[in-house]
């Protein structure tokens, strides 16, 4: 009989390999390979080259943009006439805020603008300005020559129309006491605001029941043109001068360097940044001049004799009647008012020093008036005071 050989694993493998369907198999499996190392190949090459076209595109777009991007200036920049005087009075710096903000000078002694020097008009009150319609009347056809600040009491509202040259002159304000250290606080308040206007050159201190006496133009020239601000200073040996002195001050403050005047000051720029900038002497006060002493009649003709007395013409601009004696000065109301009063207050025959040289024109301003006063000033403002 025969005997089967059994096959070889060549010739198995050469049967496999002979079979048509098994040479199909073979075939498609190849074909799949290839199709998947394809779609592969794509992808990884659709992948690169959306790489390299962000990358390309970013480095066009750093050195060649296509679009500007620009800050909005008129809110966003730092420019020089926000710098030089704010837009508006109002502001959320606390006082030690403002006043580091107002003691900033320049070094450069040239402006970098055309500076027109202005007179800043500081209104301490407690409430309305009842002399308003005159101020107006004074201040007219005079823009920029003058700024106006209001320090009233908080959360008052003085109702003016929005053509008023007190409209939004308000600055932020604290409570003010009568005899207190805070009417100084007051004071450099009123100083510190004006002194971020850089146009802003002479201040002068005003109340509510303050006046002009002279048209602006007048007030204008006699302010900016003097060489010495306008701060009375002197010693008065009694229990009302001397006798407010506390040996606690010492040796900041000598006894024989304490000084008295009256609160409604002009001060020049220069003196202003100073009264503005102190805290030692300052704080002094605060500590030490509690009533009966009365720091608003003492801080600042004190402070100038120490240190700026050469700047000092030692005299107010403010006319007041102090005659009748007593802690309040002389009021006057409606029956008061005649020509012959108002030319008294601006030429009485006496004479002062302006310049170092004798003129009859000492007094710019005048208080105490009572609001029934208004009425028959307005009627005498353009013949008398020509405005």
């Amino acid at each position: 009989m025969w005997k089967t050989r059994a096959k070889t694993d060549e010739e198995e493998a050469d049967y496999f390999h002979s079979t048509p369907i098994k040479r199909w198999s073979i075939g498609l499996v190849k074909f799949v390979a290839f199709l998947v190392t394809l779609m592969a190949g794509v992808v990884l090459g659709l992948s690169l080259s959306t790489n390299f076209s962000r990358y390309y595109n970013l480095q066009t777009e750093l050195f060649f943009p296509r679009t500007m991007y620009m800050a909005n200036c008129d809110k966003d920049c730092l420019s020089m006439k926000s710098f030089l005087g704010p837009t508006h009075l109002m502001h959320g710096m606390t006082d030690e805020e403002l006043f580091w903000r107002a003691s900033m000078v320049p070094k450069m002694e040239e402006y970098p603008f055309e500076r027109v020097p202005k007179v800043a008009f500081l209104f301490l009150t407690r409430g309305p300005l009842p002399f308003m319609p005159l101020w107006e009347r004074f201040f007219m056809g005079h823009k920029g020559l003058y700024s106006i600040y209001i320090h009233s009491i908080p959360d008052y509202k003085h109702n003016v129309t929005e053509d008023s040259v007190f409209y939004s002159r308000q600055i932020p304000s604290d409570e003010v006491f009568w005899g207190s250290i805070t009417l100084v606080d007051a004071e450099k308040r009123l100083l510190a605001n004006a002194l971020l206007d850089f146009s802003n050159e002479r201040f002068v201190l005003l109340s509510e029941s303050c006046i002009p006496v002279y048209n602006f133009p007048s007030v204008y020239e006699y302010l900016i043109n003097s060489a010495h601000s306008f701060v009375e200073s002197y010693d008065e040996d009694s229990p009302q001068g001397r006798g407010r002195y506390s040996q606690n001050m010492a040796p900041e403050i000598q006894e024989y360097q304490w000084m008295k005047g009256s609160e409604w000051f002009e001060l020049n720029r220069e003196l202003a940044v100073n009264i503005v900038a102190d805290y030692k002497y300052y704080s002094i006060f605060r500590k030490y001049c509690k009533p009966s002493c009365y720091p608003d009649e003492h801080y600042i003709p004190t402070y100038l004799n120490m240190f700026h007395g050469a700047l000092n013409a030692n005299r107010s601009v403010t006319w007041v009647d102090w005659s009748r004696g007593g802690p309040h000065p002389a009021r006057y109301g409606d029956p008061n008012i005649t020509v012959g009063f108002i030319q008294a207050i601006r030429n009485n025959g006496t004479f002062c020093m302006y310049n170092s040289r004798p003129t009859s024109i000492c007094f710019l301003f005048a208080r105490k008036f009572a609001p029934s006063a208004l009425v028959p000033l307005l009627d005498m403002a353009s013949t008398i005071m020509d405005f």
